[in-house]
């Protein structure tokens, strides 16, 4: 299963430490191995996944779609201000 990365995303993970894309790896891995472990969403955005993790004392949120041949990794952010950013991103696409 090929795991595509959207510009969003990829901007946001450049500020993790090592060790935190460490954990981010494991939940991807995770989300990799069974699609359906996170919550899918509702109404504006129907076919989209979030999954929730901590690093440290804050819980992420972390967006992703299945596509035909693998996953696409929309958004990662703490819960503020999340599900605003995500339908604006989705909006733009």
């Amino acid at each position: 299963m090929k795991i595509y990365q959207s510009r969003t995303f990829e901007n946001k993970i450049k500020k993790f430490s090592k060790r935190e894309k460490e954990i981010l790896d494991e939940e991807v891995k995770r989300i990799q191995e069974n699609p359906l472990v996170g919550e899918e969403k509702k109404g504006d955005l129907r076919g989209v996944y979030i999954h929730k993790f901590k690093i440290k004392t804050i819980q992420y949120l972390l967006s992703y779609r299945v596509v035909n041949d693998g996953l696409e990794l929309v958004m990662i952010g703490s819960h503020e201000n999340y599900y605003r950013n995500l339908k604006s991103y989705l909006k733009r696409r």
